[in-house]
């Protein structure tokens, strides 16, 4: 399943957050990074990330809580969401 990650910087402090991004992004087997989007005032990231088990977002948010907000989304293509609504159009 797919989840869009929102990222908010604590204090807007991206250089504090790509600091830690140095030593890795320390996610668990199993939790699958796909993209990244960061804002241009370097306040938020955005990344697309794919997991069937939703457990191992709570411990890679443990680890990175205190210099980032998190909010989890899960997400559907829209050409998937589509072909669900297809025939309800």
């Amino acid at each position: 399943m797919l989840f869009m990650v929102v990222e908010k910087f604590r204090n807007q402090d991206g250089k504090a957050v790509y600091r830690k991004l140095q030593q890795g992004r320390g996610l668990p087997d199993g939790l699958k990074f796909v993209a990244s989007y960061v804002s241009a005032d370097l306040g938020r990231c955005f990344q697309l990330m794919e997991t069937d088990d939703v457990t191992l977002f709570q411990r890679w948010i443990a680890d990175w809580q205190e210099l980032v907000e998190f909010e989890v989304v899960p997400v559907v293509e829209g050409k998937t969401t589509r072909a669900a609504l297809e025939s309800l159009l």
